[in-house]
């Protein structure tokens, strides 16, 4: 648990413009909904600088607000001290997972987002940034079902 006494949660892709920002969005929609958005703190970050700066890709705004969630962050670069101010580190895919080991993460604090997810069919999330607007339609999916998980786990585990 961070200092501040909420359960703090990282979740990382390769640019945080699509996959991880939408995931942070849905993570605190589904809080906010559930009445325990004050329970957590939540950011998100890209394993690369390419798009640091920037807003959200403008298909994920578009499929984030077709389920009410409004993105408002940068898309910003993960730290070292990011991998200590964090109690949790989700990751998107394994080449997100290699990122941190790199970087020395604590292993117990890294997973993919989808192992939480008992009825996704991948592991990963698909970076869509090259794909259609299908490609942007999973990775809501996805995310949506594994964030239900994720937030279900840790309020059972949260005090």
């Amino acid at each position: 648990m961070s200092r501040s006494g909420k359960t703090s949660v990282l979740i990382i892709c390769a640019g945080n413009i699509c996959r991880s920002p939408l995931a942070e969005g849905v993570f605190l929609h589904k809080a906010n909904l559930r009445g325990v958005a004050e329970r957590f703190a939540v950011d998100s970050a890209g394993t690369g600088d390419w798009h640091v700066g920037e807003r959200p890709d403008p298909r994920t705004r578009a499929i984030a607000a077709e389920h009410g969630i409004i993105l408002s962050g940068r898309a910003r670069q993960l730290t070292r001290n990011d991998l200590r101010r964090f109690d949790h580190l989700i990751c998107m895919d394994e080449a997100n997972r290699r990122a941190l080991a790199r970087m020395g993460a604590p292993q117990a604090k890294v997973r993919l987002l989808l192992e939480v997810d008992h009825w996704a069919a991948v592991r990963e999330v698909p970076d869509p940034y090259y794909s259609g607007p299908e490609g942007f339609q999973t990775m809501y999916k996805l995310i949506d079902s594994a964030c239900d998980a994720l937030l279900d786990e840790l309020l059972a585990v949260a005090p």
